[in-house]
């Protein structure tokens, strides 16, 4: 199995599974994103329903990402991915994370951050990246909390699909770092 294969191998915890993005998640997924509209505002890309389809379909067809359904209970619950994938420096960025509300704030994230991560580690990746609007407090508090380092603020990095130039707040944690002790 090639390497960008690993990575996109099925993870699973007890209820959780997180497995490759498929067209039969399309229609769960959708209507998980629905249940908040107002949070894609400060996301780059929006999966607010009339939007969904085309974000759904780039996000399945860039090279360098591998994109994952989050479920629970064997319901789909939200995405997350590996982007940016970069196989010559052992660098990838996990983002593009969204959970449906009611599992905001419960360790939903932890679960699903530590099973990503230690499948990044363990298919030889060094350093794993987080890269979050300026304006997200939720994900950048969640982020410290698993122990990510802040390393700055990337000022004026990227425009939103609201055309908001957005300041982008970076956090790594590097292989040798993970698990935090």
């Amino acid at each position: 199995m090639d390497e960008l294969s690993r990575l996109a191998a099925p993870m699973r915890e007890g209820d959780l599974l997180i497995e490759a993005l498929r067209e039969e998640h399309r229609e769960p997924l959708k209507s998980a994103c629905a249940e908040d509209p107002d949070i894609w505002q400060i996301y780059s890309i929006s999966y607010a329903p009339d939007r969904f389809d085309a974000s759904f379909d780039l996000l399945r067809a860039r090279p360098n990402w591998r994109a994952f359904a989050i479920l629970l209970d064997r319901q789909v619950v939200g995405m997350s991915g590996f982007l940016g994938i970069d196989l010559e420096r052992r660098v990838l960025e996990i983002g593009n994370t969204y959970y449906v509300p009611r599992l905001r704030g419960t360790g939903f994230n932890c679960r699903v951050k530590e099973l990503m991560m230690r499948r990044a580690i363990d298919c030889g990746f060094r350093r794993i990246e987080f890269r979050v609007d300026a304006r997200n407090a939720r994900s950048q508090a969640a982020l410290a909390k698993i122990g990510a380092t802040r390393e700055g603020v990337l000022r004026a990095d990227r425009i939103t699909w609201t055309g908001h130039v957005r300041d982008t707040v970076l956090f790594s944690i590097l292989a040798h770092e993970w698990p935090p002790r």
